[in-house]
């Protein structure tokens, strides 16, 4: 448990809250019909049942589906929360999980008539990672391939076991994080533009650890040392050589 409540707030969120919510569907205890994407129950219904719109991305496939779905979730999701440079400030990763999902939820459900989103958000995930590990090579199954091609490569084992229906719901989720990254990177970088997705200053007090000792970084927790009115009296620092002192020690990082 330890492993769990140290792991990226929004990543462990995720992957319990499928977990939970797909072992109840599968075992018969919960229907499917309070839990997939119907509009007519979200904006024409009394009362408006805005669950919907965060239960249709927390449902795998079934039998070898459940354990594939989760592990990819898990896999790319904290990784990206975790490591990646582009979501560096507290809430950034959580305002990409909710643009990527409103963009899915219009393409593949609203537009195409599915339902149940979660293959969509992994393949965001995946485009995103793959975007950021340009250069590198990962294991699909038993053979090494660029990193770059891990969409495409997962999009057609999509085709071949479910059919090309299924891999045009999946391609939404590419869609939805090319455009994330376009409107948050390429366009402000090489158009000129204005960067209108931000994470809100709210946002950022919410995820913010506010712990006197630790604080957010995007490649993992920060250390800061502490003030001196929270550490013990020490003897006066001693001059060096070149008439500096040493003032105590500083930051100390953990990566991850």
């Amino acid at each position: 448990m330890d492993e769990f409540w140290r792991a990226p707030p929004v990543s462990r969120t995720l992957t319990a809250a499928t977990f939970i919510q797909s072992l109840l569907f599968y075992g018969e205890l919960i229907s499917g019909r309070y839990l997939f994407f119907v509009p007519r129950k979200i904006f024409f219904h009394l009362p408006p049942q805005v669950w919907r719109l965060a239960t249709c991305f927390f449902l795998t496939g079934p039998r070898f589906d459940f354990l594939w779905d989760l592990y990819n979730l898990w896999r790319y999701s904290s990784a990206l929360e975790s490591q990646s440079g582009r979501f560096s400030k507290p809430g950034d990763f959580f305002i990409f999980i909710l643009f990527v999902n409103t963009v899915i939820m219009l393409t593949a459900g609203l537009y195409m008539g599915y339902s149940s989103f979660l293959p969509a958000l992994i393949m965001a995930l995946v485009w995103t990672f793959a975007q950021d590990k340009r250069g590198t090579r990962v294991r699909f199954f038993i053979i090494d391939i660029k990193v770059i091609y891990l969409p495409a490569a997962m999009l057609c084992i999509t085709m071949v076991h479910w059919g090309w229906q299924r891999m045009l719901m999946e391609a939404t989720g590419v869609f939805a994080a090319h455009l994330y990254d376009f409107i948050t990177r390429t366009y402000p970088r090489f158009g000129g533009g204005k960067n209108f997705i931000f994470t809100p200053r709210f946002v950022q007090r919410f995820f913010y650890k506010h712990t006197p000792n630790v604080g957010y970084r995007g490649y993992g927790t920060a250390h800061h040392a502490p003030q001196p009115s929270e550490s013990a009296p020490q003897a006066q620092p001693r001059a060096t050589e070149g008439g500096e002192s040493w003032g105590g020690w500083g930051s100390g990082r953990r990566l991850g």
